[in-house]
């Protein structure tokens, strides 16, 4: 924003400092989304000379826009976070420089005899992307330095742990010269080409106003049919949730939207935020656009992309009915005064935007399943297309308008440029962090020793194999995203959980959902931190209630081992699996939400009947009793909703977290 336009709109301008931070970033982004582009139009000189080109890069990037807000090192003074960030820039700009020069003889003539300067620029990369991380992601930055004393004290360590140790020169090029581990590994590769490609569609849609009129049109809905006001709000979260990639910045982008909304329909403040805390998590869940964990699924399982968004469309639609009926049951109790809302009218760029949005999602399903393209390709395409859309419509409102002013028509090119780099160099220094991290956890053995434990149990009984894995799993997922959770979980667990006999892919959408999970559990929930204090509610009880709408996530988990069908095979032979463990999960849900009987203890009674029942069909390893159970579950979830019909709201109970609704 320049200084005239601060001045007319009362805003300060920012203090130089952060003005030439901004200069700079603006100057990095061009250059990380021109090579990004380069590469994506010639593919010269394969993803491994790329992350060792961008991955320097990326996190420049990174520094230079938390120096821009003043949020680096901000105590120290006005100046030292962008002099910081400079000197930085300079660091990671000269330790590529030398890598790119040396590239050839790095990891070719040079293996194992590295000279001072290759270990100088290895050691640079490192040590940025280790201080980002430990201001970014504090938990994992300490896991990494656990792992690192360990590897070269683990002759100290007892039992099963126990290594003969390894030096810190050791440790360094694993985390970065040997370039098949750490910073420049498939990781960090995987998210500037693959990923970056799908951020390309997001960036666009996001640039060009689609999350804004993904909420005017469910706003809409819910004004045409106010009884439909709770599963507009969840719809419309649901559709952000698929293309934003993340719980916690979907709920604090939609959720000063739907909460408001959700309250005004008569929910308390706590149950408000739980409904959007789940809708928010369920984006990771949902195809096309699935959590950045599916693309490391696929990577390392060694399968496309779309084979995992195939398998992924069952337990989606599972997560999402279980989550519209948990809202249902929810709104049958705590709906009473309706508060009819406004509706925002739609304009030609909302029709616009909505059609980018089907055309993105519809474009990606026809261009990877049906027409079989690639990945990367059918996404770069579903990009030029939205761009000419966009770029259409976006001229075409400005000229009608009689509007002249260039900054007005390039604003959506720079916030896609914008976008699109910042988001993909954030994700590339996540998966370099990630990097370093497996690097550590290989050198030093301790997949095999958590896999000693895992055969162990294995020994004694599955269930005890597969309850330690996701303990292990929920304990990583307190600290750390989902990206980092699964790729913990599926590397120390999944090889030994495979040689125990279970299906890979249910092994590795275990590991998915686990750390899918990470994003809603206690104590460390983001998501229901962000969506608390939205709905100025009670973190725990928001936490805690999103737990129970988001139970049909904990129950797939469960689901994937005695329905394997549900994932292992797309198409057709995914149909009675997924039957079974969708009527499971909506008995599971009435029997928690639902008021079935007037009388309290004859509601119990037939709550637990019905939860009984529906545990049976999920979890009876018998398909031939679970199919009975399932006709007997079928006909009492008819009688369910037809008494949760008949009950109506409770009266009352639109007041229990104590406040008014309003």
């Amino acid at each position: 924003m320049t200084q005239q336009a601060d001045a007319v709109s009362g805003a300060q301008p920012a203090p130089l400092p952060q003005r030439f931070a901004n200069a700079l970033f603006y100057l990095a982004a061009t250059l990380f989304a021109a090579s990004l582009g380069g590469y994506f139009v010639t593919g010269a000189g394969g993803p491994m000379l790329l992350a060792v080109a961008l991955v320097p890069l990326a996190v420049a990037l990174a520094f230079l826009n938390d120096a821009r807000h003043g949020e680096l090192y901000a105590r120290a003074g006005h100046w030292c976070g962008p002099l910081a960030a400079t000197t930085y820039t300079t660091m990671a700009l000269g330790a590529s420089a030398w890598l790119i020069h040396q590239f050839d003889a790095i990891r070719i003539f040079r293996v194992g005899t590295w000279n001072a300067l290759d270990l100088l620029a290895g050691a640079t990369v490192v040590a940025l992307v280790l201080e980002y991380t430990r201001r970014r992601y504090l938990p994992l930055f300490i896991i990494i330095v656990l792992l690192m004393l360990y590897a070269v004290y683990g002759a100290r360590m007892p039992g099963v742990f126990e290594h003969g140790g390894l030096d810190w020169r050791r440790v360094l090029t694993a985390s970065s010269l040997e370039m098949s581990t750490g910073v420049f590994e498939r990781l960090p590769q995987l998210g500037l080409t693959l990923i970056a490609s799908f951020i390309l569609v997001l960036s666009a849609l996001r640039a060009f106003g689609c999350i804004d009129s993904i909420l005017v049109a469910s706003s809409r809905l819910a004004a045409r049919w106010p009884a439909l006001l709770p599963q507009s709000a969840v719809l419309g979260s649901f559709a952000v949730a698929a293309v934003s990639g993340s719980g916690a910045a979907n709920a604090a982008t939609t959720g000063t939207a739907t909460i408001p909304a959700l309250i005004r329909a008569g929910f308390s403040r706590v149950h408000a935020a739980a409904v959007e805390t789940a809708s928010s998590i369920g984006g990771q869940l949902m195809p096309p656009l699935m959590g950045i964990a599916a693309f490391m699924m696929a990577e390392v399982m060694g399968v496309s992309y779309f084979d995992v968004v195939a398998r992924g469309f069952a337990p989606a639609l599972v997560y999402f009915i279980g989550v519209a009926v948990a809202v249902y049951l929810l709104s049958r109790r705590y709906h009473r005064h309706l508060i009819r809302p406004v509706a925002t009218p739609m304009n030609l760029t909302d029709w616009t935007n909505l059609a980018a949005w089907l055309l993105a999602v519809g474009g990606l399903i026809w261009l990877m399943g049906v027409m079989r393209q690639p990945a990367m390709i059918a996404a770069q395409t579903v990009f030029l297309a939205l761009l000419a859309l966009f770029l259409i419509s976006h001229g075409y409102r400005l000229l009608r308008a009689g509007e002249h002013d260039v900054k007005r028509w390039l604003a959506p090119l720079r916030q896609l440029i914008e976008t699109f780099a910042l988001t993909t160099a954030e994700l590339v220094v996540l998966l370099a962090t990630l990097g370093i991290l497996t690097a550590t956890f290989t050198v030093t053995g301790i997949p095999d020793a958590v896999g000693v434990l895992l055969m162990e149990m294995a020994a004694t009984h599955l269930v005890l194999m597969v309850l330690v894995a996701f303990a292990f799993g929920y304990l990583v997922g307190m600290g750390l995203p989902v990206a980092p959770t699964y790729i913990v979980v599926a590397v120390v667990t999944a090889p030994f959980m495979i040689r125990a006999g279970l299906d890979p892919w249910v092994v590795h959408f275990f590991a998915f959902f686990v750390a899918v999970f990470g994003e809603l559990s206690p104590p460390t929930s983001v998501t229901a931190a962000v969506t608390s204090r939205i709905a100025e509610a009670p973190f725990v009880r928001t936490m805690l209630a999103a737990m129970v709408v988001a139970i049909p996530l904990l129950l797939m988990m469960a689901a994937v081992f005695t329905r394997p069908e549900l994932v292992v095979t797309p198409g057709t032979a995914q149909a009675g699996a997924f039957v079974l463990v969708l009527l499971g999960t909506l008995g599971t849900m009435f029997a928690l939400l639902g008021r079935l009987h007037p009388r309290r203890a004859v509601d119990h009674m037939l709550r637990w009947a019905l939860a009984v029942v529906s545990l049976g069909v999920l979890l009876h390893p018998h398909s031939g009793v679970a199919t009975g159970l399932a006709a007997v579950l079928a006909g009492g979830l008819c009688l369910a909703w037809w008494a949760t019909l008949a009950r109506g709201p409770a009266p009352g109970q639109d007041r229990a977290d104590g406040r008014r609704p309003v």
